[in-house]
């Protein structure tokens, strides 16, 4: 089937047949996702003519290379690289005097100094003080990571003014940089990313993937700074704007990825200093958001860390009979331990000491897994 597959066509590797241990297993017959926990033994290839599939198939590790010789050349060339990228160490986060690694998943928190967020807008306005200290409480409570936003972006959410963002956030990231909190600043805006670095955040998250603004690019290659590049179907104002749909949703948001990947390389920002977010409920229907969960794995083919931001998303309410924002603990957390499962890197939440927690017990079966003999 797969001779017959033409070199131009989109190819995509997925990992899965996970197992708990590499152990006792004959040798090539599996092999590891990134420097994590997590093993498998097979390679789900997609192949996309335009928007039609045309082939999908299971191909064990063990039997990976002399399978995807009966490839087109360039379509080899593509699947060796997509493995390699998939098993490919994940490199740490050096914040100056903080390191996040990636051998477990970690939590990013988000704290919103917002009016109009989906969730908790309104909660830290007006205090920066009572903002920094939501923030010393989600460090507390395990996050690696505090994403300082000030700008809304749920769906047809009034665009704010870059000056009164800067105003909103600097206050607080000035309050938590001065105890050592590691920090990213969610922003669209190059203006914005200036203030929150010098102010002492130490990453910047940008759900255009640094397409909104023409300086951000080469905001973000002049700090040095990681960025996470989230996808969204629109760069403009409203990044829920889609009008066209996707196809396969996992391998169009692969290849906008993957091309925002080559634009920040092509900037000058190192590889190394780049995650991706596959932007769920973002421009996305109920059916795409399942799909992009289910196939989160295939983004590990990228090559880069994975961050996975499902927390109180609309999903949760759309499969819990439209329960509100602040009733979607549960379906969070589920979430946040399908991602680790699924090898994200990161998970981005609203509740932290919850999903700490979650992590902590998806570690410690992965430990013990590992342990077996």
């Amino acid at each position: 089937m797969l001779s017959t597959i033409p070199a131009d066509a989109r190819l995509y590797l997925k990992p899965t047949w996970t197992v708990p241990t590499p152990v006792g297993l004959p040798d090539g017959t599996a092999a590891r996702m990134g420097n994590g926990l997590i093993w498998f033994q097979a390679y789900e290839l997609t192949a996309l003519d335009g928007r039609q599939r045309i082939a999908r198939t299971i191909i064990p590790v063990a039997d990976f290379a002399t399978v995807i010789d009966g490839l087109p050349d360039a379509l080899t060339e593509r699947a060796s690289r997509l493995a390699a990228n998939i098993s490919a160490p994940r490199q740490p986060l050096v914040l100056g005097d903080r390191t996040i690694r990636f051998d477990a998943p970690q939590v990013m928190a988000i704290l919103n100094i917002t009016p109009d967020s989906f969730s908790d807008g309104g909660r830290h306005m007006d205090d920066p003080q009572a903002a920094a200290d939501a923030g010393f409480a989600m460090a507390a409570a395990g996050a690696a990571l505090i994403d300082v936003g000030g700008e809304s972006t749920r769906p047809k959410a009034q665009k704010l003014w870059e000056g009164d963002e800067v105003k909103r956030v600097v206050p607080v990231i000035e309050r938590l940089a001065a105890s050592g909190v590691a920090m990213s600043i969610d922003t669209r805006k190059a203006t914005v990313m200036e203030a929150a670095l010098a102010a002492g955040a130490a990453v910047v998250n940008d759900v255009s993937a640094l397409a909104h603004d023409p300086r951000s690019l080469e905001v973000v290659a002049r700090a040095g700074c990681p960025v996470i590049l989230m996808h969204a179907p629109c760069a403009g104002d409203d990044p829920h704007d889609n009008p066209g749909g996707y196809g396969d949703v996992v391998a169009d948001v692969h290849d906008h990825l993957e091309a925002r990947i080559a634009a920040c390389l092509a900037a000058g920002i190192a590889h190394d200093r780049i995650m991706i977010d596959p932007g769920l409920g973002f421009g996305k229907s109920l059916t795409d958001n399942l799909a992009l969960v289910n196939g989160l794995a295939a983004f590990h083919g990228l090559g880069v860390p994975l961050l996975f931001a499902g927390s109180r998303k609309r999903l949760i309410g759309a499969l819990s009979n439209e329960a509100p924002a602040s009733e979607r603990l549960g379906g969070s957390v589920a979430l946040a331990f399908r991602a680790a499962q699924l090898g994200a890197q990161m998970v981005r939440v609203h509740d932290v000491r919850e999903s700490v927690q979650a992590l902590h017990l998806w570690r410690g079966l992965a430990d013990a897994g590992l342990s077996q003999i």
